[in-house]
């Protein structure tokens, strides 16, 4: 004699990481359907480690409209991408805050 165990069907949670599309967001997160904006690559003077990354990072994601930044000690690079071009004076006001030097553009 086999049983049979009912199988239950749970609902899923609005909003949820677990969306109905099977993707970690449910579409209402930042940036659905927009491009990807402005990427812009800067040189910083004076990153050693993560809390340096964690640092620079902090001040640059204030600045209105960047929606991402990434920070890599090791080579100095940092990548922000932003909704539109950023004013290269508050970017550079942003790095000096965070008690780092921005040295130019990314070569």
């Amino acid at each position: 004699m086999t049983s049979a165990e009912p199988q239950t069907e749970l609902p899923q949670a609005t909003g949820s990481c677990c969306s109905p599309s099977g993707s970690c967001h449910d579409g209402a997160a930042a940036g659905a359907g927009r491009p990807a904006g402005v990427t812009s690559v800067y040189q910083v003077a004076g990153m050693t480690c993560g809390h340096c990354e964690g640092a620079v990072s902090k001040e640059l994601s204030a600045l209105p409209g960047v929606t991402s930044v990434t920070a890599e000690a090791a080579s100095g690079r940092v990548t922000v991408v932003s909704e539109s071009a950023l004013d290269e004076a508050a970017v550079r006001e942003a790095v000096d805050e965070a008690g780092y030097e921005l040295t130019g553009p990314a070569a």
